[in-house]
């Protein structure tokens, strides 16, 4: 069928460059190609980018409790940008994806298409942390008690992620074993990266992802009755604990690309205002209508601007975002949310 906004014409064919919809499909998803079955294909998949911002929800009453998790599963399966988890501390249900309006609009599916009421939390920004030095360590698990016991050691360096090995690396890490001889059997490699990979879920600073480590294990020992994968996983959780803190720990947030059209009687009021959002201007482009400014600025500094945009140019003003990189964060700003994290812990252990 064609749409026409809200009704819908029949059609018996389509060719190249035609929009229509199909109606009836099952098992079918974001993302397929659908095709003659005499004439297999496949198009190449798009690429989405990992969600930015992600809030809480909450149902209202029962009810809609054991109507959300049908209604987000069905959600999740129609659109590959959009995420859903829950936080193993406090249960609830976080929904993610690539910025405000993005999960407004997702809220409001719930509530229109499929009568959930929620209830909606602040946004959350993804933030991500890293490591800046090189540090050379070693680490010995050791524990007896009655029978066999546990022994494994590592030695081992970690480090940032250098370029030459940055597009073999999984997830931003990458791991390599460069012991000879039999110190650390072939066979314990694998925990040993198990044990590092797990633990770069959780960073020293404030708890947040690790990205773009390196872990090179240069040598260790074993014991022929002692030692297992266990013990060298557990090795190398300690060993990530005990190194990474010396690394110089640092914080990441997530930059968004920004590419805003203005009136141009407007222009220094929307760049003062990016000036003060922590924003670098890219480029400025005067066209027939107004002035595009393209910037970068970070995620945190970017919530409610539509309003603030429509305000500052007389509601003339639009603006579109996607996420760009991870950067640094600022000394002052990094310790705030240090702080903010310790903060909700404490709040969650009373």
């Amino acid at each position: 069928v064609e749409m026409h906004a809200d009704s819908r014409e029949d059609r018996d064919g389509a060719s190249a460059g035609d929009i229509v919809a199909l109606v009836g499909l099952k098992n079918v998803q974001t993302g397929h190609t659908l095709c003659d079955p005499k004439d297999p294909a496949t198009l190449e998949p798009m690429v989405f980018p990992e969600p930015v911002i992600s809030v809480a929800v909450s149902p209202k009453d029962k009810a809609a409790s054991e109507k959300l998790g049908e209604a987000i599963g069905k959600m999740v399966r129609e659109d590959p940008s959009f995420y859903v988890e829950t936080d193993p501390d406090s249960g609830e249900t976080i929904l993610k994806g690539m910025g405000e309006l993005h999960l407004d609009i997702k809220v409001d599916i719930l509530k229109r298409t499929h009568g959930v009421e929620v209830d909606v939390g602040a946004p959350q920004v993804a933030y991500r942390e890293t490591i800046t030095q090189r540090i050379e360590d070693s680490y010995t698990h050791k524990k007896q008690s009655g029978g066999s016991g546990q022994f494994g050691r590592i030695d081992y360096v970690i480090e940032p992620l250098t370029e030459e090995v940055k597009e073999e690396a999984k997830n931003g890490f990458y791991f390599e074993s460069k012991v000879v001889g039999g110190n650390v059997p072939k066979e314990y490699w694998p925990a040993i990266e198990q044990g590092f990979a797990n633990s770069l879920e959780k960073g020293v600073l404030a708890g947040f992802p690790l990205l773009d480590v390196q872990v090179t294990l240069l040598d260790g020992a074993f014991h022929a009755v002692d030692s297992s994968a266990v013990a060298f996983e557990i090795a190398a959780k300690s060993g990530y604990r005990q190194t990474v803190p010396k690394c110089g720990p640092q914080l990441l947030e997530p930059i968004m690309k920004l590419d805003v059209f203005t009136p141009e009687d407007h222009v220094g009021d929307v760049i003062g205002d990016l000036n003060r959002r922590r924003g670098m201007i890219k480029s400025q482009d005067t066209t027939p209508t107004g002035v595009r400014v393209k910037a970068d600025a970070p995620l945190s500094e970017m919530f409610g601007y539509i309003g603030d945009l429509r305000t500052m140019t007389s509601g003339r003003g639009q603006f579109s975002m996607e996420f760009s990189h991870y950067a640094p964060c600022p000394r002052n700003i990094s310790e705030e949310i240090i702080a903010k994290v310790q903060e909700e812990k404490e709040a969650a252990n009373k």
